[in-house]
């Protein structure tokens, strides 16, 4: 156990997820496992993940043919396989939720992709979804699109724990944070528990070093004065930019002002890593979880990234290593064409696509099943 690098994250104040879920992992005891040796703390999931749990498995069949022999439509058969296999989840990670106050053991679950633009059909499904998973250790997925903020505000307002995800710039995260604050403070104000209101901000990374290293690539190329400053930020903007989200998210959660809210049992709502699985060969498959190893975050990783982890990661903590750096670097990319409020912009366009996408292909393939 001494040598289990995922407890070891543990002891360093970070939180392990698996960015993973299929209901033959749960069946065959694996998770069970996972949960016991490695002390995994938490699942996510997403539409692309049931997509490719569901029609990559035969172990969904019966289930779906059942259902479609009982005259269900896609979306409801959709909609009882992904809340069966969270419920199910949730119930393995139940001692890890009591024995951490809370803390961990949660399992999270998209709202429709379709409604990431749509504030209040948004809250209305996070409430429906809630009720029907009936499940303390659950995490409700709100995307951090602008009319996703409202929603944020409103559900937290109600103590519905939620999992902001598709964050990809400061400024927005910033945003997240106070919308959470925002719907712990009118709990408080209506004389409404807090103790057990749970949130993350899910923080997405490979997928901006994705859309901006091919921009540095083009200024490394021609070399010029410009040159050294795109190879400085080369395959590093992902996680300059999550360093410094690590360092807003002490100066809000350690001040004074929140420190009210602490003593009427309101909590932190910590970081989560996304998007960590390396999309560049280049790069070492390690790199999003080496860098932003700290106190009071989670990653969340798939399982490949979380199997490589075992073998080769140096638990040691890095989040808040070369600061100076990390901020004079994100200071350089206006110069170098790049306009980190543009890409951000565009990854949330396109991280609402790529679950919709998804979506809409695992509905259709069930139709055709029909």
């Amino acid at each position: 156990m001494e040598d289990n690098r995922i407890i070891q994250l543990e002891r360093l104040g970070q939180s392990i997820w698996l960015d993973y879920i299929q209901r033959d992992f749960i069946d065959s005891g694996e998770l069970r496992k996972f949960i016991a040796i490695y002390r995994l703390r938490g699942i996510t999931s997403n539409p692309a993940i049931f997509e490719k749990a569901i029609l990559s498995s035969d172990v969904y069949n019966e289930s779906i043919q059942t259902m479609l022999k009982l005259g269900k439509d896609p979306i409801f058969i959709y909609e009882a396989l992904s809340q069966s296999d969270v419920q199910r989840a949730a119930d393995e990670f139940r001692s890890v939720y009591d024995k951490t106050d809370g803390n961990d053991g949660y399992v999270s679950l998209e709202v429709n992709p379709h409604l990431a633009f749509d504030a209040e059909e948004t809250i209305k499904e996070a409430r429906r979804l809630w009720a029907a998973v009936n499940r303390q250790n659950i995490l409700i997925k709100i995307p951090a699109t602008s009319e996703g903020l409202p929603a944020i505000r409103q559900l937290i307002s109600e103590g519905i724990n939620i999992n902001v995800t598709l964050i990809f710039g400061i400024e927005r995260y910033l945003q997240v944070v106070n919308e959470y604050i925002a719907g712990i403070k009118a709990r408080i104000d209506n004389k409404e528990s807090v103790n057990n209101v749970i949130s993350v901000a899910s923080f997405f990374l490979s997928r901006i070093d994705t859309l901006v290293d091919p921009m540095l690539e083009k200024i490394i190329d021609n070399r010029g004065e410009l040159g050294g400053l795109a190879q400085n930020a080369y395959g590093q903007v992902a996680i300059a930019s999550a360093k410094t989200a690590y360092q807003k998210y002490k100066s809000i959660f350690e001040s004074d002002k929140f420190s009210e809210l602490t003593k009427a049992g309101a909590r932190v709502q910590r970081l989560l890593w996304a998007s960590t699985a390396v999309k560049n060969s280049k790069f070492n498959e390690l790199k999003y979880v080496e860098s932003l190893i700290g106190r009071d975050t989670v990653n969340t990783l798939p399982l490949e990234t979380f199997e490589a982890y075992c073998v080769h990661g140096k638990p040691k903590r890095t989040i808040e290593d070369g600061a100076a750096e990390v901020a004079e670097m994100l200071r350089s990319l206006p110069a170098l064409g790049v306009d980190i409020d543009e890409v951000a912009r565009q990854l949330e366009l396109e991280g609402v696509k790529k679950f919709t996408e998804p979506f809409d292909k695992l509905l259709s393939t069930i139709d055709r099943r029909a």
